[in-house]
């Protein structure tokens, strides 16, 4: 059950959003905001404007919950081999193209075990990162090339889900790993490794913060769903799952709120913070305290 009251318009909770091929993060969050009527709305990591899938979103105080959402992503994605483009996938110009339908499984599937584990990957030049003050996106649109720096990232898994022969074999990936990581980085270097080049030609986010595919909701769905007064949100009890529950009492919960830390002994870390059914926040567990990290005001 959501954190929004019945009758209210105040809206507060998280939102599985799925995110159709065409539109812009921001252009989601944009929609969302004028569906919902509330300004605070930020998503939990950028989908490039060709890649579907889950967007988790934060509506209301819970924007300021978005960094302790976990980091963990899955995608679906499809790789197309003998393509190098300006953007590691199909968005951007060619670079070069050669047919390679003498490319096999077998050697895609050798060279997928380089990728798995902790890895440095350099983003694509056509990405949201920031350097010299601007996107690199938008300095790759300005004509300014620029060396971007390999990042560490975490490839939990590759799985091979199927496989297309041809000119220009096709291969579709279930990828698990970490935050941060760029999977159209991951589609090219697999090109490389192979000498084929290779881009990225689909890709469908199928998990992200604890959000999964099946129960997300399209634009449409979340706009007939306020029509009707049916939207639930999710809870911060639901997002944080991931976080030990710490159950405050009203005197504990005032001096909390106070910036004071509170007795507390369930051992360390950070933990989601309750007062009954009212959501305070999170606290970081410290010895025998529970010291306030992000507290929030005006919620239920």
């Amino acid at each position: 059950m959501g954190i929004q009251q019945p009758g209210s318009k105040v809206w507060q909770g998280f939102l599985n959003l799925h995110k159709e091929a065409g539109l812009t993060s921001h252009d989601c969050v944009g929609q969302v905001r004028r569906i919902l009527k509330e300004r605070r709305i930020g998503h939990g990591g950028t989908l490039d404007p060709l890649a579907t899938g889950v967007l988790p979103l934060a509506v209301g105080p819970m924007t300021r919950l978005l960094p302790y959402l976990p980091d963990d992503k899955g995608y679906q994605a499809t790789v197309r081999f003998g393509v190098q483009t300006t953007t590691d996938d199909l968005e951007g110009e060619i670079l070069a193209q050669a047919p390679c339908g003498y490319l096999t499984l077998a050697e895609v599937q050798a060279a997928l075990k380089q990728f798995v584990g902790q890895i440095e990957q350099v983003p694509p030049q056509y990405s949201a990162i920031r350097q010299q003050g601007k996107h690199l996106y938008e300095l790759a649109r300005a004509g300014i090339a620029v060396a971007v720096p390999p990042r560490v990232v975490q490839i939990h898994s590759l799985t091979v889900l199927s496989w297309r022969s041809g000119d220009f074999p096709e291969v579709v990936l279930q990828v698990s790993c970490g935050g941060g990581t760029y999977v159209r980085s991951l589609a090219r270097d697999l090109g490389l490794a192979l000498e084929t080049g290779g881009t990225l030609a689909g890709l469908v986010r199928t998990q992200s913060s604890g959000f999964y595919l099946k129960e997300s909701l399209t634009l449409d769905q979340v706009r007939s769903a306020v029509g009707a007064g049916s939207l639930q949100l999710l809870s911060p009890a639901q997002a944080l799952n991931h976080f030990q529950r710490a159950d405050l009492d009203e005197d504990a919960a005032q001096a909390l709120g106070f910036g004071q830390k509170v007795p507390w002994f369930g051992g360390t870390g950070l933990v989601q913070v309750w007062q009954g059914e009212k959501f305070l926040g999170i606290g970081r567990g410290e010895g025998q305290k529970l010291q306030p990290i992000t507290i929030l005001s005006g919620t239920h």
